[in-house]
């Protein structure tokens, strides 16, 4: 069984460079199948889900060809098959974009009810509301959404919550629909408009993106196109954490400052200096940090999938800090494997009261999901001793060589399968 051991108290210290976002690229492979032409994708991250989508790409029918380990080009005119049934697509969340594009492209799809990450309910009802605002019929059965049309018609659309995948979801099935289409209350995500650029690239009409209300004038067919896709700030995010709590000082590289705002502004709270350059963003930690409160809320509020890694910082902040989750309901697992640690985090409902403590100390923990699974390494690093991380699988769903990109800032920790492994790393490093 694979896992993380490492051994903390190291300040990370150098320049790491972040990869292509997870969230947008799942969007944008999809969206890629809805032309017969060639499509180039570059900066594409080579993580779990990634390759778990291209899968299920070339499964029905699509042709997939690896460039190189970060470009994919891909050819849908091949496609034989709306039904995507693949035991891989179940564990990932993103299958339902496959309904967006299939029914866009075909008027038809059949598609198995998306996996991933259990961090709470996260249903799909505003994705199904879309569909059938724009003319499909749509119904569950045997654990798969199978949609059909015989013309998506433009429709005026209001999301009763505010959803990223439902956003891109809908916003692809309305990219080929006839006439307008007005998607209000949207997410405002900076994948949503990398996706939204994507297919404009292609020859989609849609404007707003990044705002409250899209608008989507239908087009006939969309073209082949050459795309790269923006830099993960999730990813940005947890090396800005991994600095601030290991008091290092980290330049942080292919980044978009404006994404990472609502990160870099709690950091400046609690006391670290935060410098930002064109594409880069440097993060100096200091020995005496204080505590801050923070509520997760949609693009541009605070992201949920930064609270662990935020939660973990704050764990080590002299003072009482409150973060309120305000998007998924089971994102607090983690804590009870933080407290094995030695932090003091009390969980009420859907409110974390945090003690900051002196120091943590290494111990056994589980990654509950990948964003918490992150913090715990995030946590780990800064403990006193040796730390084991196990279910990494979930990790590198989501984070390119992170290993690697920790060791090159200084950190020692290795990926090992036996405890045979673990037990050379301890004598290694004492």
């Amino acid at each position: 069984m694979e896992q993380y051991i490492m051994k903390g108290g190291n300040p990370l210290v150098g320049e790491v460079t972040v990869s292509g976002a997870k969230n947008a690229a799942l969007g944008i492979l999809t969206a890629a199948i809805m032309t017969d032409e060639d499509v180039l994708i570059e900066n594409l991250p080579d993580v779990r889900d990634i390759n778990v989508m291209l899968e299920a790409i070339e499964e029905i029918g699509a042709r997939v060809e690896r460039v190189d380990r970060h470009t994919v080009r891909i050819n849908a005119s091949t496609i034989q098959e709306i039904s995507v049934d693949d035991e891989y697509i179940r564990r990932i969340r993103a299958s339902y974009y496959f309904i967006g594009a299939l029914l866009g492209k075909y008027k038809s799809a059949q598609v198995p009810l998306p996996g991933g990450c259990n961090i709470g309910s996260r249903p799909i009802d505003q994705h199904l509301k879309g569909f059938r605002a724009l003319g499909g019929d749509v119904r569950i059965e045997g654990g798969a959404v199978i949609v059909h049309a015989i013309d998506l018609v433009g429709s005026h659309i209001y999301l009763d919550v505010v959803s990223v995948g439902a956003t891109i979801n809908i916003m692809m099935a309305a990219t080929l629909a006839e006439g307008l289409t007005i998607l209000e209350n949207v997410a405002k995500e900076p994948h949503v408009v990398d996706v939204a650029n994507f297919l404009n690239s292609m020859g989609a009409n849609i404007k707003g993106a990044g705002t409250d209300t899209i608008r989507i004038h239908g087009v006939k067919k969309l073209h082949g196109t050459e795309y790269s896709i923006i830099p993960d700030q999730i990813e940005a995010g947890t090396f800005m954490c991994a600095a601030a709590v290991t008091r290092g000082d980290v330049m942080i590289k292919n980044v978009i400052p404006k994404h990472l705002e609502a990160i870099t502004a709690k950091l400046l709270e609690i006391g670290c200096e935060v410098i930002e350059f064109d594409d880069a963003v440097r993060v100096v930690g200091k020995p005496a940090q204080r505590h801050t409160d923070i509520k997760t809320l949609p693009y541009p509020g605070f992201p949920t999938d930064m609270q662990p890694q935020m939660t973990v910082t704050l764990a080590l902040a002299a003072g009482t800090s409150m973060v309120t989750e305000s998007i998924f309901e089971n994102r607090f697992k983690y804590v009870d494997e933080l407290a094995r640690m030695g932090s003091c985090i009390k969980v009420e409902g859907n409110v974390a009261v945090i003690d900051g403590v002196k120091r943590l100390t290494g111990a056994q923990v589980n990654a509950p999901d990948l964003r918490a699974g992150a913090a715990l390494v995030l946590a780990g690093l800064a403990a006193e001793g040796v730390t084991e991380v196990d279910e990494i699988g979930y990790i590198q769903r989501g984070y390119e060589c992170f290993e690697e990109k920790l060791q090159g800032l200084g950190a020692l920790i290795e990926k090992v399968d036996s405890e045979k492994e673990a037990q050379k790393f301890r004598l290694k490093v004492g």
